[in-house]
């Protein structure tokens, strides 16, 4: 090549270079003026661009393209304390300089509190050629040891809402055992399982009322499936009180929203702080964005965690209502709604304690002794605060009309709930 030929080709080279960081600038602002066009809407606003999904894996017959790793990755052998005290509880966290990460410290001290979960489910087909055949479906999950005696938190969507067929955990060190569901609400998506094993070590709980944005945050759990077990993703609280939408229509309330890399598998996993506690429970991320993802603060289920150890089983107070999202209504069309959030009341149950008060289908309710009920989500939230004989004040409008009634809780459990 001659002196003007190698100049020609160095020039294009040079122009190809900078075409493709143009594009790459491009591309970039393009992508952070979509994310600011779906994350900073008018306040009101029930329009959602942002399709938000679950992580959790689904394999298996009407499950579509499997989320499975394909490389055969060999799980980390880790071993489990033997002690009869919550294990890992008593570990510091501290850094020797030059040596250990705060990744490290992390890992190491709560890696063996996250398991894998298994579940099959039974369904059948709509298909009329395959109609009352049954099918099987495997979904992949994590879950979080919060007590030696064999007590694990997860969602209650990677239990299939309390409804699998089985459900298989593997600890850390690859043992495995079969677990039953103790207790699952959809609407929370939360739900505990446990193991018949002892000496295991449980998660520390930190206190998600004092996250703050900025924060160290670090999940842990099984990206993709099980071949991918205990997977670490390091990032940062990137904001609190988040509200997504669901592509069910659930709403979720006062999510953590964080950075830390979450995918399908990580659902049911730890979010945990830079002290190796956990501060909430890895559930959702939006479909067509990378970089944000959600979990359900560990505030939120700490008091049932705490009963179910307890007792071994926990019963929630019921209002004995059937109610959908306002905001839910408001998008299907209804017009001329007297607020544009709370829980719109479809039906009471008689002898329920909304019956006892006077609420009616088509009432709004707004409010619980003055805490603003922006959905089912953050309804059933707030009822966790309070145990059977406590009397609430009830805010909701009666058509155009605020009313306030005064609501007593009693041992009420819908029909689909009695012996």
């Amino acid at each position: 090549m001659n002196e003007q030929d190698r100049f020609e080709h160095n020039e294009q080279a040079y122009e190809d270079t900078h075409r493709a960081a143009d594009h790459e600038e491009a591309t970039t602002r393009r992508i952070v003026r979509e994310e600011i066009a779906r994350n900073y809407r008018p306040k009101g606003s029930v329009a959602r661009t942002l399709a938000i999904v679950l992580c959790s894996a689904l394999l298996g017959a009407g499950g579509g393209a499997a989320l499975v790793a394909s490389g055969n990755v060999p799980l980390p052998k880790q071993e489990v304390q033997t002690a009869g005290t919550a294990a890992n509880s008593n570990v510091n966290i501290s850094l020797k300089e030059g040596s250990t990460t705060v990744e490290n410290a992390i890992a190491a001290k709560t890696i063996p509190s996250i398991v894998g979960i298994t579940t099959v489910s039974k369904s059948f087909s709509d298909n009329p050629f395959l109609y009352g055949t049954p099918q099987y479906s495997e979904s992949v999950g994590s879950g979080v040891i919060v007590s030696p005696d064999g007590y694990i938190l997860t969602n209650a969507h990677v239990v299939n809402g309390g409804n699998a067929k089985t459900v298989q955990v593997r600890l850390s060190n690859g043992e495995e055992a079969e677990a039953n569901v103790l207790w699952a609400d959809p609407t929370l998506d939360l739900a505990v399982i446990k193991v018949e094993k002892n000496n295991l070590p449980a998660i520390t709980f930190g206190d998600a009322k004092t996250v703050q944005v900025g924060d160290k945050a670090v999940a842990i759990g099984n990206p993709l499936g099980l071949d991918l077990q205990s997977t670490l993703t390091s990032g940062y609280i990137s904001g609190l009180n988040r509200s997504i939408t669901l592509q069910d229509g659930n709403i979720m309330d006062g999510l953590i929203q964080t950075d830390a890399a979450i995918n399908g598998g990580n659902s049911g996993g730890a979010l945990l702080n830079a002290k190796g506690e956990l501060i909430g429970i890895n559930t959702a991320k939006p479909a067509s964005a990378d970089g944000i993802g959600f979990a359900i603060p560990v505030s939120t289920v700490k008091p049932i965690v705490e009963k179910i150890v307890a007792d071994g089983t926990y019963t929630p107070l019921y209002m004995g209502i059937n109610g959908t999202n306002t905001k839910l209504v408001a998008a299907s069309g209804v017009q001329g709604l007297p607020t544009d959030s709370g829980v719109v009341v479809r039906d009471v149950v008689a002898g329920s304690p909304a019956a006892a008060m006077g609420i009616e289908a088509y009432d709004i309710i707004v409010a619980i002794n003055d805490e603003p009920v922006e959905s089912m989500n953050n309804l059933k939230t707030l009822l966790l605060k309070y145990k059977k004989g406590d009397t609430v004040d009830v805010t909701y409008y009666h058509g155009k009309e605020k009313k306030t009634g005064k609501m007593t809780f009693t041992d009420f459990l819908p029909p689909t709930m009695r012996p």
